[in-house]
């Protein structure tokens, strides 16, 4: 028994992280301390103080443990992993996990190349962005091919000088062929001087170098070449209209602003991406649980989590308001970056109405999207609390589990599980069994051998993240016989999980839930009806699929097939005379020489395979 006040004298005077367990031993909460002593000791005293969201988490903590580190900068990364690794309950957690595209310009190597990447790397490329579009960053780079022959190749110089022929780019003006010495590396680097003005935002720059070159072409009256540098100018001029806003404050600092709204519809962080003095992108994102959160310890948050997940950090960042870690977070961004970052709370002037921009751009992302978040969390969260009503629950329903088993005449029988937290599936936890001790079709065996198999994998630590938690209720596709298989399982193992059973009338369509003995009928039009039909379907989908694939693989394999003697002739023969596997292993030896072409020595195989 976890005596929680007897482990409090025992927290150390030191920097750390601190997890917070719940009854069933899940992780519902990960925070970091200067002393953790003094900050887990918080959590038990003075309750009155306390914020509705904390005297919530604190009434579920049954136990806690804590790791502890060398600084309170090594203590906020360490969260920052443990947090992406257990997605706590009562952390605010952003979901969208997309890295961003840059462009990439290899000034560290010879003949420079330009292209996308999603990586930023410390080798002294030169990177541009992020960019929120994938699109615009594929317009620029073609704008930039179009404007300069730039080698596209991944040649190493000067070993790979004259090795080949040069490419098809070459021949058709795309590229001045490096590789072959037809160009010298001061030429060269002249153009990428070219390059990286224009996406430093000098635009200017560029197209009066085009505009030069056009009149140029004109006058040797090279009309063709002037209208493609004439419709290059232009394309250049419309690319720069759409994508790049100057920025209020002006000056040629790379800063994000960051803004932040919340309303009962939810909450909306939006961050607008301003590099050299311009704004080329914008982001909105919707952290999850924060409905007890202060708006302060919401951006908190967001900044440790959205920071730890991207490869470029601003010299300035602006908030609308002051955060507990700002010191932290200030010296962690600083050591990552390698430089000084500055994070600026502007009261007044033109910082100032940028986050006042920011600030305004997310009200209206949320209006926007309101009412699709509510839908959302109707169909979802909302669902899951008309199941755990009408099954009077005394437990909230957040992890579900669901199995299904797929077979066809008994040949390669598999098993599914599918899980959906919080309403929504979960596909990088769902499962595959292709059943190993059962022969033919006998699904309630076939459901035995596989909650055994997923829940000793639980027991054994198996190092399987979707192994390693227990759902809070199984759901099944099928009534009182499978849901008592399934309880006997469990119970063999020592494992206690609610099994509950998804019921269909006679002709096949779902009609409500079995629990605890007891049918619950469901309203057709209700959230509650709609998600048990997804997870249904979800399930029977992901069990037919394996199967299909296994047929598709196997083709005409039958279980026949691994006897020995038994050729494709005396397989049709046996499946004419008896009509099923399970037939064929019912009959005896004298049965089984019955069949067409079945002689003692292929009867005696037969028997003995299955026997």
């Amino acid at each position: 028994m976890f005596d929680i006040q007897a482990e409090l004298k025992k927290l150390p005077e030191s920097p750390g992280v601190y997890i917070m367990k719940d009854a069933d031993d899940r992780i519902i909460y990960v925070g970091k301390a200067k002393i953790l002593k003094n900050r887990v000791r918080q959590y038990f005293q003075n309750s009155s103080s306390h914020s509705v969201k904390v005297k919530s988490m604190v009434s579920h903590i049954a136990s806690f443990e804590y790791i502890v580190t060398g600084s309170e900068v090594e203590a906020l990364i360490l969260e920052n992993n443990l947090i992406k690794q257990y997605s706590p309950k009562y952390n605010i957690m952003l979901k969208d996990d997309k890295t961003y595209p840059y462009i990439k310009v290899t000034v560290n190597e010879h003949f420079p190349r330009v292209f996308i990447t999603r990586r930023h790397l410390k080798d002294k490329a030169r990177y541009f962005g992020p960019f929120s579009s994938s699109y615009n960053v594929r317009e620029n780079i073609e704008l930039i091919n179009r404007i300069w022959p730039i080698r596209r190749c991944m040649k190493k110089f000067p070993q790979d000088f004259n090795k080949e022929r040069p490419c098809l780019n070459y021949h058709i003006g795309q590229c001045l062929a490096p590789c072959t010495g037809k160009v010298n590396e001061i030429e060269y680097n002249a153009m990428i001087s070219e390059l990286l003005d224009f996406l430093n935002g000098h635009t200017d720059k560029v197209v009066a170098s085009l505009t030069e070159k056009m009149y140029a072409a004109s006058e040797n009256m090279e009309f063709e070449k002037a209208a493609e540098l004439r419709d290059t100018i232009n394309g250049v001029k419309k690319l720069n209209e759409k994508q790049i806003i100057e920025a209020m404050s002006g000056g040629m600092e790379d800063r994000d602003v960051i803004g932040m709204y919340r309303s009962k519809d939810g909450c909306v962080v939006q961050i607008f991406f301003i590099r050299g003095g311009k704004i080329c992108g914008r982001e909105h994102f919707m952290p999850e649980n924060t409905d007890t959160m202060e708006d302060a310890e919401i951006i908190n948050d967001f900044l440790k989590q959205f920071y730890s997940g991207t490869p470029f950090i601003p010299k300035e960042i602006l908030l609308q308001c002051d955060v507990p870690d700002f010191d932290v977070i200030s010296e962690w961004l600083s050591r990552e970056k390698g430089q000084r970052v500055f994070i600026l709370i502007p009261q007044k002037g033109e910082k100032h109405k940028l986050v006042e921009m920011a600030v305004n751009n997310a009200k209206i992302t949320l209006e926007k999207f309101g009412e699709h978040i509510l839908r959302e969390k109707a169909r979802t969260t909302g669902a899951l609390d008309e199941l755990a009503n009408a099954m009077g629950l005394d437990f909230k329903l957040e992890r579900i589990e669901s199995y299904d088993i797929s077979n066809t005449q008994g040949f390669q029988s598999v098993g599914s599980m599918v899980v959906f937290e919080n309403g929504r599936p979960k596909r990088s936890d769902y499962r595959k069994f292709r059943i190993k001790s059962v022969m033919g079709a006998n699904d309630y065996a076939s459901m035995d051998e596989v909650i055994t198999r997923r829940f000793m994998r639980y027991i054994n630590g198996g190092g399987d993240e979707g192994f390693g938690k227990l759902p809070d209720m199984i759901f099944l596709d099928g009534g009182k016989g499978q849901i008592s298989t399934v309880c006997e399982a469990l119970k063999r193992l020592d494992i206690y999980v609610p099994v509950c059973g998804m019921v269909k009338d006679d002709r096949h369509r779902t009609r409500g839930l079995m629990y605890n003995g007891r049918e619950i009928p469901l309203p057709y039009n209700s959230e509650g009806f709609k998600l048990i039909t997804r997870i249904q379907d979800e399930v029977h989908r992901f069990a037919v699929e394996y199967h299909r694939k296994l047929r598709e693989k196997a083709q005409v394999h039958s279980i026949l097939d691994d006897i020995k003697g038994i050729g494709k002739k005396r397989r049709k023969a046996l499946m004419r005379h008896f009509g099923d596997i399970e037939a064929i292993k019912r009959a005896d030896i004298e049965q089984l020489k019955q069949a067409d072409g079945m002689d003692i020595r292929a009867a005696e195989s037969v028997y003995n395979f299955f026997h």
